[in-house]
């Protein structure tokens, strides 16, 4: 009796907790509605199908316009072909929700430049939800008179670390970072949208044991270009980690968004650290004509920080 007593309990607190979720997620819904995630690759180990699960109930409440996949989507080697079994064990089989067949905006994360990266842009061909235009593209996302530009940016080139090893990463080296650089400054420049959100896989700032190297490759060749254009967010992965950070000098919101499989729980804060979690997870992105919005989410569905911009 004890035991079935214990379950009962259990079951009625997972209900009252999911009950409390949902009623915060409602909070959430803007004009125009995203979710973030990425780092998703582990073939549905780890936490990737519950946060699948999650990411579905969440659709549900705020009704997303895209999902932002911000690369490393496929752990280790990336795809060879659009054909490649990973396709289904990973990514077609795991985020199965009906909510989630909405349009997936991806970029390339440093794993699949380890594969073949022309394949992730010829499976749009295939899917009617993976929408990969070109290595990086802008979007903007328009309704009830708010205005969103997301332009996704292609990381693991502007990186010498990935650049120059062509054996490990043989696409990196033939893309042409000049010509992409450019593109991003007239990107950035004839924006004319409410609010302007720029993406990618690769930070500019975070607290991580990674080579120092990436982030001091973003700061010369990525940030200047944020900060010259005032852009209110850059939102990126890799680190396995939730981080959101203001560094001295800057208004622009770093965001790092934590893994929606494996996470690295050991971070601390560095200069500008506004909120750290170790947690495993995903974001929403909520825009409307007052403000810009984005809650981090754990795989049980907990709002554990918010980062607001307002006009």
């Amino acid at each position: 009796m004890k035991k079935i007593g214990l379950i009962v309990v259990a079951t009625l607190f997972g209900l009252f907790a999911g009950a409390q979720n949902r009623a915060d997620w409602n909070g959430l819904k803007e004009d125009i509605n995203l979710i973030v995630a990425n780092d998703l690759g582990r073939n549905g180990y780890y936490d990737q199908r519950p946060i699948a699960a999650t990411m579905g109930a969440m659709a549900e409440a705020i009704g997303p316009e895209a999902v932002l996949a911000l690369g490393d989507v496929f752990h280790y080697e990336g795809v060879q072909s659009t054909t490649d079994p990973l396709w289904m064990s990973n990514y077609e089989n795991i985020y199965q929700h009906p909510e989630l067949m909405v349009e997936w905006l991806p970029v390339c994360g440093n794993h699949e430049y380890r594969g073949n990266t022309q394949a992730l842009i010829d499976y749009s061909h295939v899917s009617r939800r993976w929408t990969m235009p070109a290595k990086y593209y802008a979007r903007t996302f328009e309704d009830d008179g708010t205005s969103l530009k997301v332009i996704f940016i292609d990381t693991t080139p502007l990186i010498d670390k990935y650049r120059n090893d062509s054996a490990k990463y043989p696409d990196a080296a033939g893309e042409d970072t000049k010509a992409q650089l450019a593109w991003l400054e007239r990107e950035l420049a004839g924006a004319t949208e409410d609010w302007v959100v720029v993406v990618g896989h690769h930070p500019v700032f975070a607290e991580t044991p990674k080579s120092e190297g990436e982030r001091k490759d973003m700061q010369e060749r990525v940030d200047k270009l944020l900060r010259r254009h005032r852009v209110d967010m850059y939102v990126c992965g890799h680190i396995h980690n939730f981080q959101h950070i203001k560094p001295e000098g800057s208004d622009i919101d770093y965001i790092v968004n934590s893994s929606a499989s494996q996470s690295r729980p050991e971070v601390g804060p560095i200069d500008g650290t506004v909120f750290v979690s170790g947690k495993s997870g995903f974001s929403v992105l909520g825009a409307s004509a007052e403000a810009l919005t984005l809650s981090m989410i754990d795989a049980e569905g907990n709002i554990l920080h918010t980062v607001t911009r307002k006009r």
